[in-house]
């Protein structure tokens, strides 16, 4: 737990904003503030996760419009929060681990500006933030 606050704390203190109170097992990042430049038919939260493991191999999920969007009359919904959750699993990392996810994160808030959102490519009908193909946005 000390080590899920710890994260949380120093991501509040560079201005990254999270759901508050942290978890005792994650930290949950608000993409939509990350990113405020993209909109959420765009994913903004599978673009934080998909920066995350490009810049750093940081493994996050996106919990946003790819997982919860809604397709309603053919007309897509977007998920009213774009999350990213960072689990910390007990006795995995070290305190060196945590300061590394929290510099990555750090540098791309820095040059946040220059993200790009996505669109889908291929999707199935159920389920398709497990399989579902993305692809940049020009």
């Amino acid at each position: 737990i000390a080590t899920v606050q710890y994260l949380a704390d120093r991501l509040i203190e560079r201005g990254i904003a999270i759901v508050r109170p942290p978890g005792g097992h994650a930290v949950y990042l608000d993409a939509k503030d990350f990113y405020p430049h993209i909109p959420p038919l765009e994913y903004p939260a599978q673009v934080l996760v998909n920066e995350l493991y490009v810049a750093g191999g940081v493994r996050g999920v996106e919990i946003g419009s790819v997982m919860f969007g809604r397709c309603v009359d053919g007309v897509e919904q977007p998920a009213q929060q774009e999350l990213v959750r960072l689990a910390l699993p007990r006795r995995v990392y070290t305190q060196a681990h945590v300061i590394y996810v929290a510099q990555v994160l750090e540098e791309l808030h820095d040059n946040r500006g220059s993200a790009r959102g996505l669109r889908i490519v291929k999707q199935p009908p159920f389920l398709r933030h497990f399989t579902a193909e993305l692809e940049p946005l020009d």
